[in-house]
Formats: structure tokens, C-alpha cells, sequence
């Protein structure tokens, strides 16, 4: 039996606050019914969490090492063990399938398993220097983080950023979405009954205007990281300039799959539907426009259609659905905006194409053939279950429009020649490649995008640039 609908609210010094005025409700993708409400953050609770987090900062620096990292461990088990709470949780507010969100549960606990390992390896160095003068660097927490994160992966994207804070010595406000209150709350509620310290993380919601002025122009915090859209990265990076704050920003991204002849066109098919339907499409690394080989296009094209039409659509928690619902109202309009465009500008629906019934927002996996490059889907991240294809005559080609977009966050290579893949790896101008599969960098790796991709990079000990500063200590061992 599912439980009911948890009450949502303000986590702020180590309290949570439940009697705000209704900032918006929540709804569920899969009936388009209304599970509750989400609190709006005041000024006064907004520089609340500010002044909290403040001085959790100064418990939480001078806190050891080892006991920071036995608490994130203390956390990780904790969200193992409830993971079949958070998950109904999780796929009434996403409307993505059950399978989904217990594998990006376990994802969440990875995060902190990697960091709580990895705070006993972030290691200064010894700078050579003539006696008596020896230099050494060390590696600081930046300070109190304002954190934002998206509705398309709510635990996985808030575990990345709490995570790193917490390894890194740092304390964070987060700012989840609105549309998947819920599933951050749960997660946070994990870290204090591990036994964070009050004022380490605080959580609030409230108008994104007022929200984001508040935490990024204040002089508390020392460090602005998003994921989430381009427009949005922009806004808070033009903020934090005004108070010369550094960003960690992992942002849009339009993954060109370049698919070379010679290769199985069914079997790089039935890889790219596993991955680009999973989540209905809603994920930044997702692939997003097929540039296949002329030579396999045919074929590519055809059995990409099957796969898509195969699958089976419906709320997430029905035995067998590989698919769930899009996130909101407003991705439904966008994919059907972005097909009218594509079929305009003379592409064909091989699969799909249209909203499936009438409750609950769903559509269907859609594969659009010959689409030309001034489609707009060819420019913009869909963001969604689409998968235009374009035929090209050579890998020089795949790559010239590979890299024509300002995006470069992820992007795939299909070729049985090793030459190529390698040539083809290098000059993606994107964070990560993947040869001849579809993945994403987990906790061990660095995750980032290029240009308007994103700053900075998450994952890896790569991350801990943004959430440290390196100082430097000259010492003349001589007295004076």
C-alpha cells in the first residue's frame, strides 16, 4: 500500500517548517492530480537559512576529516535502507517508472560512498623552496554553498552537490525543484538523522527570483552551482559576478550520436533506444540527434522505429512499463511544438509523434527521419522522447555538425574502426564521449560540459577545484 503524500517544508537550522503560505502544488504527471503543496520561503527565512548556514560552515570546517566521512557513510546506508520509501515518493512526483528511480536512488548513495572515501585524499603539496623557507599548499573549503537543482533527476543532482559540500568541508543551502518537493526532502531528512550538524544543510523553496538574489548576492555564500538550463545558468552566473563569486554550472546539452558505416545498425539501435527513451528523455547527457552514416541510415532509422514503437508506455508503477509519463504540462507542449516544426520543414515520423490519451502527460517514444539541420529540434535540446535522425555522407560531416552548436556536454561514437573512434573521441568537442556504448560518468569522473555546457566539472576529484581553494604557506623556520 502506497503511504500518503508527505507534508513538505522548509529545512532551516536544523528545523523543519511547515506553516508557510502555498508557494504552488505538486502535481503527478501520470493522472495529473494534485499531491500536496510546497511552502514559500520568506525574506526572513531565506536569510535564516543564510545565517544558519553560516554557522554550520564553522562547526563543519574545523570538523575532522574521518567524522565527516563516517557521517556520509551513516547517510548512504540510510537511503539504502529506505529506499522503498523514497521511491513511490519519487514516482508519483516524476512520473517516471519505478526501475528508474530505484536505480537513481542507488546512484545517490554512490555519490556519497566515492566523497566520503575521497576526503581522506584531498592532499596539499610540498612546493620546493631554498632553506629555511619551506611552501606548501593546502586545499580549504570555499565556504557556505547555494546550491539549485532540477525536477528531471531530484535526488541524483542534490546528492552531487550536498555530497561535495560536505566532503569538501563546506556547508550548502539547496534549492530543489518545485515540481519533486518531496524527494529532496526525504533525502536531506537521511542526512540528519545521520547526525549532521544544525545549520550544515538547509533547504528552502520560494519565488526563483527572490531566491536566487537572496542566496547568490549574499556575501555569506561562497560558491553558486546549478544544474539545470542554459537561460538559468546565465542569470546566476551574470548574479554571482556582482559579488566576483565562482560557479560550478553543469547545464544543457544537444548529445550528437555519430554513427559510422559498418557498424550493426540494429544493434545501435536497440543500444540508443535503451538509453534515449530511459526517463522519458529528460536528462541532460541524453542523446538528441542521430548522425548516422548514409550507407546504414536506411536500416539505422527503421530498426530505431521498432524499438521505439515496442516499448511500452504508461504510469510507472504498472508491471512492465518502460516508460513514464513527461515531467509537466510543459514538455508535453514542447515535444509537440517540436515535431510540427521538424514535419514543417520536411522530416517524417517513422514512430510516434503524439500525445498518448488525454490524462496524464504522456507521449510517445518518436523517432523523426530526414530531419533537416534548420529544424529547430536540430538546434535545441528536446529534452524529451524525440530522436531526429540525419543522414550524412561521412564522419567528417558528423563531426562538423557535432560541434556547430554552442552545447557540448555529452556525445557517443558508433565505428568498427579504431582509427576513427579514436580521431572521432578526440575532437568531440564535448565533456564526455562514449565509444561504442551508451553511459554517463558516475561519481569517479568528471561530468561538465563545454562553452555554454556548463563551468566547471562534477564528479571526480576534478570537482573539489570548485569546492576548495588551493592557499599557499610560505614558512621561514628560523626565529624571529
Amino acid at each position: 500500500m502506497i503511504k500518503p503524500y508527505p507534508t513538505i517544508g522548509l529545512l532551516i537550522d536544523g528545523q523543519w517548517i511547515h506553516d508557510r503560505p502555498t508557494l504552488c502544488d505538486v502535481e503527478n504527471p501520470a493522472d495529473e492530480s494534485i499531491l500536496g503543496t510546497v511552502p514559500k520561503a520568506s525574506a526572513a527565512d531565506l536569510q535564516a537559512a543564510l545565517d544558519s548556514s553560516a554557522r554550520g560552515f564553522e562547526v563543519w570546517r574545523k570538523t575532522p576529516p574521518g567524522q565527516r566521512a563516517a557521517l556520509m557513510q551513516r547517510a548512504a546506508a540510510l537511503v539504502r535502507e529506505r529506499a522503498e520509501e523514497i521511491a513511490p515518493v519519487f514516482v508519483r512526483e516524476s512520473g517516471r517508472t519505478l526501475a528508474e528511480v530505484r536505480a537513481e536512488i542507488e546512484r545517490s548513495a554512490t555519490f556519497l560512498d566515492w566523497d566520503s572515501a575521497e576526503i581522506v585524499r584531498m592532499y596539499g603539496r610540498i612546493v620546493p623552496s631554498d632553506p629555511p623557507v619551506q611552501q606548501f599548499v593546502v586545499r580549504e573549503p570555499i565556504g557556505p554553498v547555494a546550491a539549485f537543482t532540477p525536477w528531471n533527476v531530484p535526488m541524483s543532482a542534490p546528492s552531487r552537490k550536498i555530497s561535495a559540500s560536505l566532503a569538501a568541508g563546506c556547508s550548502i543551502i539547496l534549492k530543489p525543484a518545485e515540481e519533486t518537493p518531496a524527494t529532496a526532502c526525504l533525502f536531506a531528512q537521511c542526512f540528519m538523522d545521520a547526525g549532521l550538524p544544525r545549520g550544515v544543510l538547509n533547504l528552502v523553496f520560494g519565488a526563483p527570483d527572490e531566491v536566487s538574489r537572496t542566496l547568490v548576492l549574499s556575501p555569506i555564500t561562497r560558491l553558486v552551482t546549478l544544474t539545470g538550463s542554459i537561460s538559468v545558468g546565465k542569470h546566476l552566473t551574470r548574479l554571482a559576478a556582482e559579488t566576483m563569486k565562482p560557479v560550478l554550472m553543469e547545464l544543457g546539452g544537444h548529445a550528437p550520436v555519430l554513427v559510422d558505416e559498418g557498424v550493426n545498425p540494429a544493434e545501435v539501435a536497440r543500444l540508443a533506444a535503451a538509453w534515449k527513451y530511459r526517463m522519458a528523455g529528460q536528462f541532460c547527457s541524453a542523446p538528441s540527434r542521430f548522425l548516422v552514416h548514409r550507407k546504414v541510415y536506411g536500416d539505422f532509422v527503421q530498426a530505431l522505429a521498432d524499438q521505439a514503437r515496442a516499448l511500452k508506455v504508461g504510469d510507472g508503477f504498472l508491471p512492465g512499463v518502460q516508460m513514464g509519463a513527461l515531467a509537466n504540462r510543459r514538455r508535453l507542449a514542447a515535444m509537440e511544438a517540436f515535431v510540427a516544426d521538424a514535419v514543417e520543414k520536411g522530416a517524417t515520423v517513422a514512430a510516434g509523434g503524439k500525445r498518448i490519451g488525454n490524462r496524464g502527460w504522456f507521449f510517445e517514444p518518436t523517432v523523426l527521419a530526414d530531419v533537416p539541420l534548420e529544424a529547430r529540434i536540430m538546434s535545441e535540446e528536446p529534452f524529451g522522447p524525440i530522436s531526429p535522425c540525419h543522414p550524412v555522407d561521412s564522419m567528417d560531416q558528423a563531426l562538423q555538425i557535432g560541434n556547430s552548436l554552442s552545447m557540448g556536454l555529452a556525445g557517443f561514437v558508433f565505428s568498427n574502426s579504431v582509427e576513427e573512434t579514436d580521431r572521432l573521441s578526440r575532437e568531440l568537442q564535448v565533456g564526455s564521449v562514449a565509444v561504442n556504448l551508451f553511459t554517463s560518468p558516475g561519481a569517479d569522473a568528471p561530468f561538465g560540459g563545454y562553452r555554454e555546457s556548463g563551468i566547471g566539472r562534477e564528479g571526480g576529484p576534478e570537482m573539489y577545484h570548485s569546492y576548495t581553494v588551493a592557499k599557499t604557506i610560505a614558512e621561514r623556520r628560523l626565529r624571529v
